[in-house]
């Protein structure tokens, strides 16, 4: 896999690793410390995916990725030191694409760039790639085959299906999956993942199509 991918981080030793992590990995890599100078060197190049710390001089990480998703839809992964509930889902609610706690393995860091990259081509080239879902029939068909779900988990999977990818929170998805609005504990979301998975992994035994965010909730990588 190849492309180019802006480091927005100002720690010039993470930076440089991350670089060389990314170049060993077949990617173009450049870097960048101060938040004022994304934009500009984004419309320079622009780039396949963005690597943005969040605590930057010049201005904050946040704003950044505003300023870039005005400009263009380049998938973002957010990377920071903030480890609080709150600041984890305030960047997904902005649309980011993955999101990376600090510390964290360089190693990682690449595979989920790799990833992020596959899932946008997929996207592009025909949606959730095998899956299709008629919202009035409450039916799912993953490779051509038929998944016997019940209407929760028909609910559950379009939510997550919207935006592959993206991290739900349990809340959120609870919000999507009761017509009646019924008060139930976050941790029944759980229960429902993982019957769904079993569906799943009948058609794609091999595969983890619903992934779990330690502390945060699920995504779906297809």
């Amino acid at each position: 896999m190849s492309g180019f991918i802006l480091v927005v981080e100002d720690e010039p030793k993470l930076a440089s690793l991350l670089e060389d992590y990314l170049r060993a990995s077949g990617f173009e890599a450049a870097t960048i410390a101060d938040g004022r100078e994304v934009l500009p060197a984004v419309r320079r190049r622009e780039p396949q995916a963005i690597l943005l710390d969040l605590m930057l001089p010049g201005k904050p990480g946040l704003d950044v990725f505003r300023e870039v998703r005005a400009h263009a839809d380049i998938p973002v992964i957010m990377v920071t030191a903030k480890v609080e509930e709150v600041d984890r889902l305030l960047g997904l609610e902005l649309g980011a694409d993955d999101y990376i706690c600090k510390p964290y393995s360089p190693r990682e860091v690449v595979a989920r760039v790799k990833a992020v990259l596959r899932r946008g081509r997929r996207e592009t080239a025909a949606g959730p790639t095998g899956l299709a879902l008629d919202g009035q029939r409450y039916e799912a068909v993953l490779d051509g085959v038929l998944l016997e779900l019940t209407p929760v988990e028909f609910r559950l999977l379009r939510t997550l299906a919207a935006r592959p990818g993206r991290i739900f929170p349990r809340a959120e998805l609870l919000d999507n999956l009761y017509e009646d609005h019924r008060v139930v504990a976050d941790r029944t979301v759980d229960s429902h993942v993982k019957n769904l998975r079993r569906k799943l992994q009948k058609v794609r035994p091999e595969e983890e199509i619903v992934h779990s965010v330690y502390g945060v909730g699920y995504k779906l990588e297809i």
